[in-house]
């Protein structure tokens, strides 16, 4: 049966999750990353079950058990003196509870991980798209360095700054929550107070500090959500300033202050996200993870969305029957494969990524006259179970054909 030639536009977490599902269906799939060389920045990430779940189908099991830390709990402790306040088991409890484990892992080893399972030459570096066209039969790729592509279909997976999403959609404004985020790691040694299997929340009436174990626990993801008045440069990465990180949890207790005093560098991320597109597709053209869905981190979900489009999309693309490609038929058969995959995705992340919005950051967030939004423990407890016991790929095969775009 004929397969599809697949250009992806992107080899971040969601790009390489694109091209793991779509060449285990059999495609030809080649990755285009702009960078120079394949690699991951960051400190840690959560993996949730919705997630894991479909990683572990790929043969990621024993590689996120290898890398990962699965906390035994998650604690939420005052600001100023420290005292628990609230403490949920996570682990086993968790397993048993959605069917699947919740991982922190250092974002470079899951990507490593991801990489892993493609085959060698897939991932091609220092191609920087410069404009895509389509002619009726392929869709035409023009890179920065000067060299082309064709492809039956192109994934734009390239990020909150989709260059892929731009051509399509036109440019579209950032919506700026107010807020940004310390983050970067710190070796627990340095820490030895605090424990290497939980999650940690502090909750303070204007901020809240985050800190959970990557690589064994032998390091803290420290995440420290601060208000902001001023929109800062929308990055995820720009170098932060440590004075400015210890300003903000001045006066917090003597936990957050060891933690802040540990830090030797900090990545400083305003908190950005856009409003849900109202499509994704445009012919042989989609968008998956960040540059479909672009949201805040308050759930946990980017990376576990961007796999569960991924796999969504990799079912629908499989039943594309034994068309010519480059045909007629084929066009028409890969139109109503990536409308089918926007119609299952679409209204479950822009369900997942409004309530992101209100995942503790408003309610964090100084009203007028300097008081606080509400009750931050109102917003740390509520109930999103029903993300992490989604299983994307559940149902698809009753999914009714539908007319493309």
């Amino acid at each position: 049966m004929p397969k599809a030639r697949i250009a992806v536009v992107g080899a971040g977490m969601g790009g390489l999750a694109a091209a793991v599902a779509l060449t285990r269906k059999g495609h030809e799939v080649l990755v285009h990353e702009q960078a120079p060389a394949l690699t991951e920045v960051g400190a840690g990430m959560h993996l949730t079950p919705n997630g894991t779940r479909i990683l572990e189908r790929w043969g990621l099991g024993e590689g996120l058990g290898a890398h990962g830390v699965r906390p035994v709990a998650m604690e939420v402790r005052e600001w100023a003196g420290g005292a628990t306040l609230m403490r949920q088991p996570m682990g086993e409890q968790w397993l048993a509870e959605f069917g699947a484990p919740y991982y922190t892992i250092h974002r470079a080893d899951l990507h490593a991980l991801l990489a892993g399972l493609l085959p060698p030459g897939t991932v091609r570096t220092g191609h920087r798209l410069k404009r895509f066209s389509d002619d009726g039969q392929a869709v035409r790729l023009e890179f920065a360095d000067g060299t082309t592509e064709e492809a039956d279909v192109l994934i734009g997976a390239d990020g909150v700054h989709s260059a892929v999403r731009r051509t399509l959609h036109g440019p579209d404004t950032p919506v700026f929550s107010g807020q940004s985020a310390f983050r970067g790691l710190v070796a627990r040694a340095d820490v030895p107070g605090l424990p290497g299997d939980t999650l940690l929340v502090w909750a303070g009436p204007h901020a809240r500090m985050l800190a959970y174990p990557v690589r064994g626990g032998a390091y803290l993801t420290f995440v420290g959500i601060v208000p902001g008045t001023e929109a800062r440069l929308e990055s995820w990465s720009a170098l932060g300033d440590l004075d400015a990180l210890a300003g903000a949890f001045n006066g917090w207790n003597t936990e957050v202050k060891s933690l802040v005093a540990a830090v030797r560098e900090t990545r400083r991320w305003a908190l950005y996200d856009r409003e849900p597109l109202g499509r994704w597709a445009r012919g042989p053209v989609t968008l998956l993870g960040d540059a479909a869905h672009p949201m805040l981190p308050h759930h946990g979900q980017g990376v576990s969305q961007a796999v569960e489009d991924a796999a969504v999309l990799a079912h629908f693309l499989d039943g594309l029957g034994a068309a010519r490609p480059g045909s007629p038929a084929m066009r028409e058969r890969i139109a109503g494969a990536l409308h089918r995959y926007e119609a299952v995705r679409r209204p479950h992340t822009t369900a997942v990524q409004l309530g992101s919005r209100d995942g503790g950051s408003q309610r964090l967030r100084p009203a007028e006259g300097g008081k606080t939004g509400g009750d931050p423990m109102s917003s740390l407890v509520q109930d999103v179970s029903w993300i992490q016991r989604h299983d994307a790929e559940a149902g698809l095969a009753r999914v009714a054909p539908g007319p493309p775009h």
